[in-house]
């Protein structure tokens, strides 16, 4: 027979300020399903884009969860400026009090007129531990599925070879003479490779600017690198590079109109796979699908196939916030 959990709690909710910066701040850095990106030194550098209603969820005076967001046309989404969003929590927390905190979000939300959240929810890998409750949540919430993308990642646990046009492309960088350094210039490959390959070919600028990932860099100088390559001291390719605590992501790569002859890209993903292997056990290809994930980008997938990437999902969810009053926490 079901009963009703005792409530020897009180859980708050309520919309993050500055003054908050710190609380903030330290949670992030200790959260078991955050990156750095959830900082505020990362989402604030582009906050005149957005209009910040961050959450924070508290278990009687102690800060028990977040959630990243801004608002948009009466919309909560988590988060607009950032490639995911999630309901951040510490290693310490418990499913069925972590259940309150979400369910006290939703009727906080509700009450500041808000009725509807959409949430990009982190991929799995970027957890340093089980941190599937928002999954189980959103169920409990009735929420809708509204995309789901496939993402290629490669897990140095379990390490594929790269396949044999890859490796010939490797070959052929070492005979041309490229050279491939890990340093903190950005200037070059950004002004000479990045921004005019994306405005020739798709007729667009970077999400960020070059004094944007300048800045950031300067403030997360363990997390974001840059890694040229150059053929007779001139940068013919490059990425730039996100480090998380548990995964190497590409943020940016491109290279110059010969990277094919030259195999500088091929080049470049062998040396960023295999430099930061050590400390971080995946390696995030990002998105290969397109138009919320109905059609997939076949000759992206078997590129990174090639290098030995399989697959992981990233789901969008939208949830009315008035499902508070449906989410029964009971317990046998």
């Amino acid at each position: 027979m079901s009963k009703s959990t005792k409530k020897t709690s009180t859980y708050t909710a309520r919309r993050y300020t500055e003054a908050d910066v710190s609380l903030w701040n330290n949670f992030v850095n200790s959260a078991k399903n955050a990156t750095f990106l959830f900082h505020r030194d990362f989402m604030d550098y582009h906050s005149d884009r957005f209009t910040d209603f961050s959450v924070l969820i508290f278990k009687d005076e102690t800060l028990y969860a977040i959630l990243p967001a801004n608002l948009k046309d009466g919309k909560l989404i988590s988060h607009q400026g950032l490639t995911y969003g999630s309901f951040v929590l510490q290693d310490s927390a418990k499913l069925l009090y972590a259940l309150e905190a979400f369910k006290e979000m939703l009727r906080f939300l509700a009450s500041e007129m808000i009725k509807t959240v959409e949430i990009r929810v982190i991929p799995t890998f970027y957890n340093v531990m089980p941190s599937d409750e928002l999954a189980y949540f959103l169920h409990k919430a009735n929420a809708t599925l509204l995309k789901r993308d496939v993402l290629m990642v490669i897990d140095n646990d379990h390490k594929l070879k790269f396949q044999k046009n890859r490796r010939e492309g490797i070959n052929k960088a070492l005979r041309n003479g490229l050279e491939l350094k890990v340093e903190d210039h950005f200037d070059a490959f950004w002004n000479d490779v990045l921004i005019p390959n994306l405005k020739n070919k798709h007729g667009i600028s970077p999400v960020h600017s070059l004094d944007e990932i300048k800045l950031l860099a300067a403030r997360f100088p363990n997390n974001i690198k840059q890694v040229n390559i150059y053929k007779d001291d001139k940068v013919v390719a490059g990425t730039t590079v996100f480090l998380t605590k548990t995964t190497i992501h590409p943020q940016y790569v491109s290279g110059n109109a010969d990277k094919n002859s030259y195999g500088s890209l091929d080049l470049a993903y062998d040396f960023i796979i295999n430099h930061f292997e050590k400390e971080k056990r995946y390696f995030d290809f990002n998105i290969s699908s397109e138009e919320n994930g109905k059609i997939l980008n076949s000759g992206l997938i078997f590129w990174k196939e090639s290098c030995g990437a399989r697959t992981f999902t990233a789901d969008t969810y939208e949830i009315q916030t008035n499902a508070y009053k449906q989410i029964d926490i009971t317990i046998k």
